[in-house]
């Protein structure tokens, strides 16, 4: 299943500003700019936002794989921040690394400058039936 030419994700990612660059085969690539709206108090990009990303690039690789006949859901995600992020832009790179009949395991690494910022391991659900 490939994603529709245009394809920009949902409205919250959108509000986000999380740009899809690559979406095949159960991976993802995708951006997001820091921007003023998505900073925390200490003036860093925002955990939730890391955590909207991370979530959104899996969540999308399972789209993409499984389609809008076969939803999946996240029943859990674990994150590990490594580093924090003051300006510029953030990539997720985030795949299916095993794909079950009822649940999916899935990782994603939200990197800046070729540096290791978040990383994700969260299972999904898949709805069927």
């Amino acid at each position: 299943m490939s994603l529709p030419a245009g394809f920009v994700g949902s409205p919250f990612s959108q509000h986000l500003g999380i740009e899809v660059l690559a979406a095949q085969e159960g991976t993802t690539h995708l951006r997001m700019t820091v921007t003023p709206a998505l900073r925390n108090l200490s003036g860093m990009l925002h955990g939730g936002a890391l955590m909207a990303l991370a979530d959104t690039a899996m969540g999308l690789a399972c789209f993409e794989r499984f389609g809008e006949a076969e939803p999946c859901v996240t029943v859990e995600c674990k994150l590990n921040f490594i580093r924090p992020v003051a300006d510029g832009s953030v990539d997720c790179h985030a795949r299916i690394l095993h794909s079950g009949k009822r649940t999916l395991v899935l990782e994603a690494e939200v990197v800046q400058q070729g540096k290791l910022v978040v990383k994700t391991l969260a299972t999904f659900a898949r709805l069927t039936g």
